[in-house]
């Protein structure tokens, strides 16, 4: 449903104009409807230029490698918030060279040039950063449910990327004193896609092909509540969140699906059922945001995605 068709908008937020990056993409498509439904002037930012049209948007094709590019744009445009989308996400699809030098340079270009403006950013990391999601060697979690101040050990080009885009965004906050929002999405789904995942049929796990997300997942339409949620908050300096459905897509005992990827769990396991192996508990507690969509109660829906693309 649109935000115009609501009473009383779920946050509260004081910002007329907005750059977002990536705004072609999969969720930087929906984060676009989400503010330009809300009245938000929003400047959409990509390689290319979508062929439809969208009111209360305008499109800009900008390289985010090129700094100067960035730099115009964002000075020109003058947001009141950046919310930096872009990226390169599949390792397995993209040469590792090419993805993490994109995602690197990209977000120091986007960060600094906002941070040059005295802009507030929120910007899009991963779950990716904690290192089990592409891991070649065996990864075990420290604790469950995983949170934010969890170890990040990385070995691949994704992963690594978004660390190092999260050491950036700690150092532009604090160099610039702007506040910086690092959203970690889990496996995001889209009601609009095609997306392959596991049936719940109570097969054998064991016979599964092994996946690093431990079977957390997030809705993209939450992702986008979630940066709506970082925009409205006081928030000073630099802060990460984990953005996660409450359940693992599944439908099966999470330490169970743990430990049939990764063995026996050596820390402490303080988990129930099916709650999700990532903690959304952070942003219960300071922004005031919970997961809205569950692909257990309605994984068919038929939802309207932007039109626009």
């Amino acid at each position: 449903m649109a935000e115009t068709e609501l009473s009383t908008p779920e946050f509260e937020y004081d910002i007329e104009s907005a750059i977002v990056t990536g705004a072609t993409g999969d969720v930087g498509s929906w984060v676009v409807d989400r503010l330009a439904d809300r009245g938000v002037d929003v400047v959409g930012v990509d390689f290319d230029r979508p062929d439809g049209v969208r009111a209360n948007v305008d499109f800009r094709g900008v390289d985010l490698t090129e700094g100067v590019d960035t730099w115009e744009t964002i000075a020109e445009v003058d947001p009141d918030a950046v919310v930096h989308l872009a990226a390169l996400s599949d390792p397995l699809e993209n040469p590792s060279t090419r993805l993490f030098e994109n995602n690197v340079t990209s977000a120091y270009n986007v960060l600094q040039a906002a941070g040059r403006e005295g802009i507030d950013v929120v910007w899009s990391s991963s779950q990716a950063t904690y290192g089990a999601l592409f891991a070649e060697s065996t990864w075990t979690p420290d604790y469950l449910p995983i949170d934010e101040a969890h170890d990040r050990r990385p070995e691949d080009a994704y992963g690594l990327s978004k660390v190092c885009g999260e050491e950036i965004a700690k150092s532009m906050a604090r160099r610039y004193e702007i506040s910086v929002a690092t959203i970690r999405p889990a496996t995001i789904f889209s009601p609009t896609k095609e997306r392959a995942r596991p049936t719940e049929d109570g097969s054998d796990l064991s016979s599964e092909e092994p996946t690093g997300d431990f079977a957390s997942y997030v809705d993209v339409r939450d992702v986008a509540r979630m940066i709506e949620a970082a925009l409205a908050a006081d928030l000073k300096g630099h802060e990460e969140f984990l953005c996660v459905a409450d359940e693992n897509y599944l439908g099966r005992p999470t330490a169970e699906l743990v430990e049939t990827v990764c063995g026996p769990i050596p820390g402490a396991v303080d988990l129930e059922g099916k709650e999700s192996a990532l903690s959304n508990a952070k942003a219960a507690d300071v922004l005031g945001w919970m997961p809205a969509h569950s692909w257990h109660e309605g994984p068919d829906e038929d939802v309207s995605g932007p039109t626009w693309l």
